[in-house]
C-alpha cells in the first residue's frame, strides 16, 4: 500500500462540542483549514481518527484528526502511518504551544515533545521524534490561571478576529514544508514575521 511522494499531516485536538474553539484544538482547527482549501473532505473514520486523502501540489496526503483525545494522539497516528506504510519523516504534526506568542509559527524538524501530552503520545508511539513539528502559538493567559484550563479554554473574542489569517499562515507553512522543504518553511516562518496579523 505505500506510494511515492506520500505524506501525512496530523492535527492535534479533542474531540466533541466541548472541545471546539479552544486553544488546545487549534491543530483540528488547521486541518480542517488545508482540508478545506484543497478540497480534501475528512470522509473516512478508520483507526479512531478521521481520515482525508488528496493532493497539495505533487504531494500526495493524508489528512489526520486523532479522535482519541489529546494525550492518546499517538496510537491512531501510528496506526494510520503503518496502513499507509509512511515513516515519521513523513510526517507534519500540527499542535498548538504556550511557549510561542499568540499567532507565531514555528516549524522544527525533530526533537522533544516540550511538554505538550499530545506530541509526547506521538514520539512513544513512533519510538522517537523523528517527525515535523508545525506549531502555533497561543500564547499563556496574563492571568494566574491553571495551564490545563487556560489552553481548554476557548478563544477571546479579539483572538477570534485574528484567526482566520493565522490559519492560513498555518496554512502556507504547510505548502512550503510539503512542496518546497522543512528548511524553506523554517526559513520563511520561524521569526517574527510569521506572524503577520
Amino acid at each position: 500500500m505505500s506510494e511515492k511522494n506520500l505524506r501525512m499531516i496530523v492535527g492535534l485536538g479533542n474531540p466533541g462540542d466541548a472541545y471546539k474553539d479552544t486553544r488546545h484544538n487549534i491543530g483540528f482547527m488547521a486541518a480542517d483549514a488545508v482540508a478545506e482549501y484543497f478540497s480534501i473532505p475528512f470522509d473516512k473514520k478508520k483507526f479512531d481518527a478521521l481520515i482525508g486523502r488528496g493532493q497539495i501540489g505533487d504531494t500526495e496526503v493524508i489528512l489526520a484528526k486523532p479522535l482519541s483525545y489529546m494525550n492518546l494522539s499517538g496510537f491512531p497516528a501510528r496506526r494510520i502511518a503503518d496502513w499507509f506504510r509512511i515513516s515519521g519523516r513523513d510526517m507534519l504534526v500540527v499542535h498548538d504551544d504556550i511557549d510561542l506568542a499568540f499567532g507565531r509559527i514555528k516549524i522544527k524538524e525533530k526533537g522533544g515533545d516540550g511538554g505538550h501530552k499530545g506530541v509526547r503520545s506521538l514520539t512513544d508511539a513512533f519510538g522517537g521524534g523523528d517527525f515535523i513539528r508545525l506549531r502555533i502559538g497561543v500564547g499563556r493567559s496574563e492571568k494566574e490561571i491553571n495551564t490545563a484550563d487556560y489552553v481548554l479554554g476557548k478563544f477571546t473574542g479579539e483572538e477570534k478576529k485574528l484567526l482566520e489569517q493565522i490559519l492560513a499562515n498555518v496554512r502556507d507553512a504547510v505548502v512550503t514544508v510539503l512542496c518546497k522543504g522543512t528548511k524553506e518553511g523554517m526559513n520563511l516562518f520561524n521569526c517574527s514575521k510569521s506572524m503577520m496579523i
